[in-house]
């Protein structure tokens, strides 16, 4: 009988050993939108670093979440609340609102809920980590990549239309400061912003306007900004002297680029930041680890010699 207890006793420890090293997380990856493909690939990335997990034996369930119908704030905020609601552990934010979300992360976060921000943080430090591009940076890239092309075409002055998301979304903000300090110093003007929510068929339809106008660049501040942008100078056919760079990638923003409609589109790295986000959450689940720094996930310039020589479409 001992020794049957002491195999009962010793069954119960490996089980309840077992139990904890699968314990299951709840991380939640919410982004601005489920359409973009830059979102698309945080998942793929996420998703990645979800299934190394599950090898390790670190049992998690992954949710993807963002509003269904574009860019809102409070769609987005109830994403939030939803992901609360159904006990998350983690969320991985990709802030559309950084200052309207600001209540609802830090009451979630004091009761419990961690955050990591990826992409676009809001403006509150509570979050485990950021990993996003250096938006400045990347913008004065792009607008340094643009003022080369003009000049390569022998323009050297003339209207810049910037078609951009919103007023509040901090990433695309910040690379509209770093494109505009690329032509400080230069006899360019750069008019005034136009929004379109990153729709691509309402950014197409202001770049065009910008167009009719007389502009003789224009620069789209994220996917759906760069769709239209390259689809409105398509459009006007081959007599179009229109210069357009753009960011983020996707298959139609490549055929832009390869097709000549659009000089070069700026590609972040999405993909890290949904991979090393979930990394970041799994070792505060299992260890406890509270301290890391954020990351640069920084950007490659596409041309449409880039991208025929690394056979990108």
């Amino acid at each position: 009988m001992k020794k049957l207890f002491a195999l009962v006793v010793a069954l119960v420890l490996v089980l309840s050993a077992t139990a904890a090293l699968a314990e299951d997380y709840t991380i939640y990856l919410i982004t601005m939108d489920l359409e973009d493909m830059h979102w698309v690939s945080v998942d793929e990335g996420a998703q990645a670093a979800v299934a190394e997990a599950k090898e390790a034996g670190v049992d998690i369930r992954y949710v993807w979440s963002g509003p269904t119908t574009g860019k809102n704030d409070a769609a987005q905020i109830e994403c939030i609340n939803n992901a609360y609601a159904d006990n998350a552990d983690v969320i991985l934010l990709a802030s559309n609102g950084p200052d309207t979300e600001v209540a609802t992360i830090e009451e979630y976060n004091n009761d419990g809920v961690k955050f990591i921000y990826v992409d676009s943080p809001a403006n509150s430090d509570v979050a485990l980590q950021t990993l996003a591009t250096d938006n400045t940076a990347a913008g004065t890239l792009a607008g340094q990549t643009l003022l080369d092309a003009l000049t390569a075409a022998g323009v050297t002055e003339g209207k810049i239309g910037i078609v951009n998301v919103n007023a509040a979304t901090v990433s695309t903000q910040y690379r509209e400061t770093g494109f505009r300090a690329a032509f400080e110093g230069t006899a360019f003007e750069i008019v005034e912003t136009q929004y379109s929510e990153g729709d691509a068929a309402k950014s197409q339809e202001i770049a065009t306007n910008y167009i009719t106008d007389g502009v003789v660049a224009l620069f789209g501040a994220n996917e759906g900004c760069t769709v239209g942008v390259g689809n409105a100078i398509a459009a006007e056919g081959d007599d179009c002297a229109v210069l357009g760079v753009g960011f983020d990638k996707s298959d139609a923003i490549l055929n832009l680029v390869a097709s000549g409609d659009l000089v070069a589109t700026t590609a972040q790295n999405p993909y890290n930041m949904g991979y090393y986000g979930i990394k970041t959450a799994v070792e505060f689940l299992t260890n406890g680890t509270t301290e890391f720094e954020d990351m640069d996930t920084g950007v490659t310039m596409l041309t449409a010699e880039y991208i025929a020589e690394n056979n990108l479409l």
